[in-house]
């Protein structure tokens, strides 16, 4: 075993860091060592480096075959400067919220090698520094103070593995609690914090002296793998099969896994429930706690509002029909006219149909009918898109679901639910497939029972990203009246994106040969290479499309893929156009990622604080390194993030499939490769065609474009809703015409 006596010493100032993985901890940086001329190149795990710190190192010499001599550091210890230099250095790295490299030089040039114990115990003083005023001094006092408790928690959670990131959170979280938290128990760090999942928890659990059979971990360990079964779109999952998946995950005995649900089951974590299926066999199901309330909840509600009567009054559904065509100069085709019809006569509807069959043509016509009622009509949608797409089409005010139901951050919950319901007669949900089972629990709480619902969506595109198949499965339950449409009108039979996309949905092979009378909407580029495909992407969206549709690269192109790793996957993509797009400007470095001014970013996490949502996409406006944080502009209005906020954020120059569901986009540029095999769905290259309004290039081979159309299957998601809805209507299914 290699000890520190027999390894190399080092000791010098960081004078830049080249790269650093706040996850891990793995960096590159650059140090000033006295007695040598050129900067030495140190790599290894360094918590935290910042410019002008002096790190104490252990490790060997080596030389790199590219980047020539290096000092590879097995053990570190960083010390602040001593230098008036070098604590310039150290305040200019973004370590002080208030302080940025102008502000920096200003104080050191005025206090020089006191800079550091000036802002520890002579903070007032500052006071003499141009453009310091007594709001700074507070603001620079509470980061001071902050960081010298992060620093003690950190010391001890670096002692255990944690990176500086991961560590910053923890404090956030538990405050001075923090190092008494992670020591009973760092498994709750699992469920605590956003980013640390079980894995992460499992290693500092391990290295402070946690069994692998501890009751603590087994628990913790089970609740990990049903939250990745929801993350696959699972709501509950069949009980033999979970311990078998929890025994080899955690590698323990299976009567510790029995004992853990046992624990889990006692402590309402978790429910297990006898359900029964299509094929008639009994299984047990094992639930998170919030999907089975959700999923119930759902089931009830929905039968619950059917069953009542409904406020916008009775009229005679032919008379309107009538009314509206002839007073609006609407001609309805007679699936559309049966979706008004059901639309005024019942009580919930299901309206599903692909791109061009006439979903807000015939909406529209049923609006223009309830306002002439004079009863009061809400719409809303899960995304951003999505709703403003909706709200251009009909005319009517459209929201976003979350907003609809306006949260409320001081209880940490919707303000609109059973007690204070949503004030509509009549309430229309588009792009229905996206809801996830706990979003339609929270909707149809603040659905009032006489409000008319009718839920809008393509049952053909992907189930949402969250836990369920809530519209599939309303549908296939038939407890809803339901009007599918599948005839595509003249317009739309002009354009090749729904031509391709219906037929894809048929199971048949698109028209893939440009049209010859004019300008096409849609085209398929073949080539095997990922290489090349890639940089054929770069292409198209950098240089061909922006020159020939006069599009904006980055506004109006969306690159969309089906996987995330690989060459052409999601991260790789994102790294490639970001560099030919954005190259240049001022930018932080956070988690191995680089956010620059100007990038497109997407949130993935949902933040009510901020009212931003999972999937929401903006560009960066601002990067303020003095104050640390960036502004990111979102639709019409401009968000603030600090840099611990940043681990919500990825790149969004392209995104995966899954995540563009509820957009469209002028053009979309999509890879399509065997590579992708295991995602490739027919589902799946119809949701990522039907993304493009005006324009989709596919870049890849026929073969794989074959693969996904011949494969019909979906992932068999776990939900036991449609069972639910057919229980609960007493096993009455509707006729659908």
């Amino acid at each position: 075993m290699t000890t520190k006596q027999q390894l190399d010493y080092l000791q010098g100032q960081i004078e830049r860091v080249t790269y650093s993985n706040e996850d891990n901890g793995f960096t590159v940086a650059k140090l000033k060592v006295r007695g040598r001329r050129d900067l030495v190149t140190v790599v290894g795990n360094i918590t935290a480096p910042l410019a002008g710190q002096v790190l104490q190192l252990r490790g060997e010499w080596g030389n790199h075959p590219k980047f020539g001599e290096q000092f590879q550091a097995v053990f570190c210890k960083c010390s602040t400067p001593a230098t008036a230099a070098g604590i310039q250095k150290y305040l200019s790295s973004g370590l002080i919220k208030g302080i940025g490299p102008v502000m920096a030089k200003r104080i050191v040039t005025r206090f020089q090698d006191e800079t550091l114990e000036i802002i520890e115990s002579d903070t007032k003083r500052l006071l003499e520094i141009e453009g310091i005023g007594q709001k700074r001094i507070e603001m620079i006092q509470r980061a001071w103070q902050e960081q010298k408790e992060v620093r003690e928690v950190m010391l001890f959670l670096q002692s255990h593995g944690v990176s500086a990131t991961y560590a910053a959170r923890i404090f956030k979280t538990y405050g001075q609690e923090a190092i008494k938290v992670v020591s009973d128990n760092p498994y709750r760090l699992a469920t605590d914090i956003f980013g640390i999942g079980f894995l992460t928890a499992d290693r500092i659990a391990r290295k402070i002296g946690f069994s692998k059979e501890s009751r603590f971990r087994v628990r913790a360990g089970i609740l990990y793998v049903l939250n990745q079964l929801a993350d696959e779109g699972h709501v509950y999952f069949p009980e033999d099969q979970l311990r078998v998946k929890c025994a080899e995950v955690l590698e323990v005995p299976g009567e510790l896994v029995e004992q853990g649900l046992e624990t889990l089951v006692a402590e309402r974590d978790i429910v297990v429930e006898e359900l029964g299926s299509d094929e008639g066999e009994a299984h047990r199901a094992v639930f998170l706690a919030k999907y089975h309330f959700s999923e119930t909840s759902i089931a009830r509600k929905l039968q619950r509002l059917i069953n009542s009567p409904k406020s916008i009054r009775a009229v005679d559904v032919d008379k309107a029909l009538a009314w509206v065509q002839k007073t609006h100069a609407m001609h309805l085709a007679p699936k559309q006219a049966e979706a008004v019809r059901k639309a005024l006569q019942d009580k919930v509807l299901d309206i599903t149909g692909g791109p061009g069959t006439g979903k807000s043509f015939l909406l529209d016509a049923v609006l223009k009918i309830i306002h002439r009622l004079g009863s009061r009509v809400l719409l809303a949608a899960p995304t951003g898109r999505a709703a403003k797409r909706m709200q251009e089409a009909t005319g009517c005010q459209a929201r976003t679901i979350h907003r609809l139901l306006e949260f409320d951050f001081r209880k940490g919950g919707f303000k609109k639910n059973e007690q204070h319901p949503l004030n509509s007669d009549l309430l229309i949900i588009d792009e229905t497939s996206m809801v996830d089972t706990v979003l339609m629990h929270h909707l149809l709480k603040a659905v009032r029972l006489d409000t008319t619902l009718i839920l809008v969506g393509d049952v053909n595109q992907l189930p949402s990203v969250g836990a369920g198949n809530v519209l599939g499965d309303i549908i296939a339950s038939k407890a809803v009246p339901v009007v599918e449409l599948s005839e595509i009108f003249r317009q739309a039979r002009e354009s090749s994106i729904i031509v391709n996309a219906h037929l894809i949905n048929q199971g048949s092979f698109p028209r893939l040969r440009p049209r010859q009378d004019k300008l096409d909407d849609f085209f398929f580029m073949n080539e095997e290479d990922p290489e090349q495909v890639l940089e054929k992407i770069a292409y198209m969206v950098t240089d061909r499309i922006p020159k020939r549709f006069r599009l904006h690269p980055v506004r109006d192109i969306q690159v969309l893929s089906p996987m995330n790793k690989g060459m052409v996957g999601v991260s790789n993509l994102n790294s490639v156009l970001q560099a030919r797009l954005n190259p240049a400007g001022s930018e932080i470095s956070r988690g191995g990622r680089i956010f620059r001014n100007g990038d497109k970013v997407m949130q993935i996490k949902n933040n009510y604080d901020k009212d931003v949502y999972n999937g929401d996409i903006g560009s960066i406006v601002k990067l303020d390194t003095e104050l640390q944080e960036l502004k990111i502009r979102f639709e019409d209005r401009v968000v603030a993030y600090e840099y611990a906020d940043l681990d919500e954020l990825v790149l969004a120059y392209a995104v995966s499939i899954h995540k563009a569901q509820g957009s469209d986009y002028p053009a979309v540029v999509m890879p399509i490769l065997t590579q992708h095999f295991i995602m490739l769905q027919r589902n799946l290259i119809y949701t990522g065609i039907t993304r493009g309004r005006n324009l989709v290039v596919m870049i890849g081979t026929k073969k794989a474009l074959a693969i996904g159309i011949n494969n019909a299957g979906t992932r068999k998601r776990f939900t036991a809703l449609k069972e639910r809805l057919r229980r609960e209507n007493g096993g009455v299914q509707i006729e659908q015409e």
